[in-house]
């Protein structure tokens, strides 16, 4: 299981990068779950960590944009996608509009994660139809971070079968959500690709700066052996 750490400059991407962060994921906590970096910013960072020689893979999120503003998801993803990122992070909220979203995310010609916004819950049967349209990765994520964490808001059971069908499909598959240390034992039970953190490794809530310690504590432990599994 591989860490997802969440910044937002050059000096958090750089701590990050030294922290045992495997992936590197460019938002603005401060907007949102999702919450977009400026383009420029999101360049910057690329060509900071590339300088430098950070070999890890980066993604960026193309901000909170509502289901029915397709068109600016499309010039969203285009824009996030031309900074040279990895990947491009959009989140996919339980609306009747999610299924074309997804459609025109998959020919969109761009490396897209879909990100399933578990607040009202998940459902399979549109996560089902991603994993078959060719993303190299989903995820699930919290909108609202004072709720608790993602295993506050979803129960083990429907974790464990999106983790299940994402895997069989052959993609990638990432947790995230106000994760924090206590979250260790449920996170290896379900052992996803890589889980997502920024609150857990801030020294006030998730807006405030990143704690190299923090990191390096959450690094540290989540690479110890894993926990035996527990129930849901």
């Amino acid at each position: 299981m591989k860490l997802l750490i969440s910044v937002r400059s050059v000096d958090e991407a750089l701590v990050a990068s030294s922290g045992g962060a495997d992936f590197i994921d460019l938002k603005e906590p401060g907007q949102g779950a999702l919450g977009g970096l400026p383009t420029a910013t999101i360049r910057e960072i690329v060509g900071a960590l590339r300088a430098r020689g950070v070999a890890g893979e980066i993604s960026a999120t193309i901000g909170d944009v509502p289901m029915h503003e397709a068109a600016r998801i499309a010039a969203c993803v285009q824009a996030v996608g031309a900074c040279g990122v990895d990947y491009v992070k959009v989140g996919i909220e339980r609306r009747p509009e999610a299924r074309a979203v997804l459609d025109a995310l998959a020919d969109c010609g761009r490396p897209v994660v879909p990100v399933f916004i578990a607040d009202q819950g998940l459902d399979f049967d549109e996560v089902a139809r991603a994993c078959t349209q060719g993303f190299p990765a989903l995820m699930v994520d919290t909108a609202d971070k004072l709720c608790g964490s993602l295993f506050d808001v979803l129960p083990m059971a429907d974790l464990r079968r999106f983790v299940d069908m994402v895997r069989a499909s052959g993609a990638l598959v990432g947790l995230a959500g106000a994760l924090r240390l206590a979250d260790e034992a449920r996170l290896k039970s379900l052992q996803p690709d890589f889980a997502g953190f920024r609150s857990a490794v801030c020294a006030g809530d998730r807006s405030s700066t990143l704690d190299p310690h923090r990191l390096q504590v959450l690094a540290r432990q989540m690479r110890e052996q894993p926990a035996l599994a527990v129930g849901a």
